[in-house]
């Protein structure tokens, strides 16, 4: 094969998988825009992001609007790569939505007005519903919530 040939088909791979990541992608808060209610993504507790098996990424301002998106059925199951959700324990910090607590209270408004909260850890969700009311489930009570299959 000619060398010029195989060059240009080694430097095309590199760039397709180059592309192709699956991985999480920044929030720019106060700059990127919600993909499902298109308001600015301003609060660093209550963001989430869905990464793509072919590496896009959706970002949202609420988890309640991930949820919503995928409810839409915009997007399906197995297109799924990463769900993530802002740490209300740890502002900024985008953790795993399949394992996160999560909580609905009253005390805690959310950008969207639907009072949800998600924590990496089950003792922080627990203390804060403790202190400042509501309840704690977890992601597969918050699919049948949001009705998501």
């Amino acid at each position: 094969m000619n060398k010029v040939i195989k060059y240009v088909l080694i430097a095309f791979s590199g760039l397709l998988f180059w592309t192709c990541s699956v991985e999480p992608q920044p929030i720019n808060y106060g700059s990127d825009a919600c993909d499902f209610c298109k308001m600015t993504i301003v609060e660093n507790r209550w963001a989430s992001e869905i990464v793509t098996a072919k590496g896009r990424a959706y970002k949202y301002d609420a988890i309640e609007c991930m949820m919503n998106y995928m409810n839409r059925k915009d997007i399906s199951a197995d297109e799924l790569a990463l769900l993530l959700v802002d740490d209300y324990s740890q502002p900024g910090v985008l953790i795993d939505a399949y394992s996160a607590t999560y909580i609905i209270s009253d005390s805690i408004p959310s950008p969207m007005g639907a009072f949800l909260s998600a924590f990496s850890k089950k003792e922080d969700a627990e203390l804060t519903v403790a202190n400042k009311g509501g309840i704690a489930f977890d992601f597969d009570e918050l699919k049948i919530k949001y009705k998501v299959k």
